[in-house]
């Protein structure tokens, strides 16, 4: 029979190899996490986390994380609908009456969201990434309940000022964030996700602990990421058209203190500039980095805001569906004071440093 309620999803899912498994606790802004996972993967977390492992306080949510369950029979999935230019089947979910499931279809993970139990199952020491997002996600939940608007960025500080940088998907985010912890005294404050708010002086800014994944083109172009690549395969790579290297998709971690050292990722910081990347490969013309007003652009808002996706669930205890509508309103008001930069003409990352290190380099 399918479950339909959080409570008959736990008792199917044997819980006992977490008994008397020490935790981890992840800390970023004021949500301190407890996850509990069993001793290989916990080391692998732990290592991937290890910029976030400190803290105390209050538990704001716990996490479990048991290897190899699954539900039999399974729920009839339903298919949740990608952002325009995805294609594939990706995410499918089944709500609950007070919660909701959340299948993976390639990778067979499925995660519980609700209130009474946050519980990731299925092949988990295949795919940690999966364990690391579910993470992730929960902070973002609390983030947004509380206020702040979540967007489509990459963001990096030096302290009095705050970068961020959006721009569709594939669009150069992570290439441009990481040129620019070639600037000294700048630290990463996240790769994909951002969360923004209105604050006394301005608008902060909170990431998460999600390190980059790049592509190959990200390390063949950057000679401090080369050691992520064989000397044969950054060869290989660098035969490649520029179209098809661009578009290729090979994803490698960057831990970011191994590259770049200790003391060089901050999760939050006060957010004094946005840039979108509006340029084009095939374009002729120079590379500018141009002052727009946002609500003037409503087409530039639009790669900044992004989805809260199934798992979001608010204060209420609802979940959003796939077809809701963002509101721009509320990006606005978040965004208010932050001086907006437009990147359009051709691609070129040497010319967007430089408009970083003008930015970043104190004076």
């Amino acid at each position: 029979m399918t479950p339909s309620t959080t409570a008959e999803v736990l008792a199917r899912l044997d819980r006992t190899p977490l008994d008397d498994v020490p935790p981890l606790w992840i800390t970023v802004g004021p949500w301190r996490l407890r996850l509990l996972c069993q001793p290989a993967l916990r080391a692998e977390l732990a290592e991937y986390f290890t910029e976030t492992l400190t803290g105390d306080g209050p538990v704001a949510a716990t996490i479990e994380v048991l290897e190899g369950q699954t539900l039999d029979p399974a729920p009839t999935w339903h298919d949740w609908r990608r952002d325009a230019g995805k294609i594939g089947r990706k995410d499918a979910t089944w709500d609950l009456s007070d919660g909701r499931l959340i299948h993976k279809r390639r990778t067979g993970m499925t995660f519980l969201q609700s209130p009474k139990a946050l519980v990731a199952f299925g092949p988990c020491r295949a795919n940690p990434q999966q364990i690391i997002n579910f993470v992730n996600t929960q902070i973002l939940n609390h983030g947004q309940r509380a206020g702040w608007q979540m967007c489509h960025a990459a963001a990096v500080t030096n302290g009095p000022c705050g970068l961020a940088i959006a721009g569709l998907s594939g669009g150069g985010k992570s290439t441009s964030i990481l040129r620019m912890l070639d600037i000294p005294g700048t630290a990463f404050v996240t790769n994909d996700r951002l969360l923004v708010r209105a604050a006394d002086r301005g608008t902060s800014a909170l990431g998460i602990p999600k390190q980059p994944r790049i592509n190959p083109g990200t390390i063949l172009h950057n000679p401090r990421l080369h050691p992520l690549l064989s000397t044969a395969r950054r060869a290989e790579l660098a035969a490649l058209p520029p179209a098809d290297l661009w578009t290729l998709e090979e994803k490698h971690d960057l831990i970011v203190p191994r590259i770049y050292g200790p003391g060089r990722v901050r999760h939050d910081c006060a957010l004094t500039d946005f840039w979108v990347l509006n340029w084009q490969h095939d374009s002729s013309a120079p590379t500018t980095v141009r002052d727009v007003s946002l609500p003037d652009r409503p087409d530039l808002l639009a790669a900044i805001m992004k989805a809260p996706g199934p798992f979001y669930q608010d204060a209420q205890g609802r979940f959003r569906a796939d077809s809701d509508p963002l509101d721009p309103a509320a990006y606005l008001a978040a965004l208010d004071g932050v001086r907006v930069c437009e990147i359009a003409g051709r691609v070129d990352f040497d010319r967007l440093f430089r408009a970083g290190a003008d930015l970043l380099t104190p004076v």
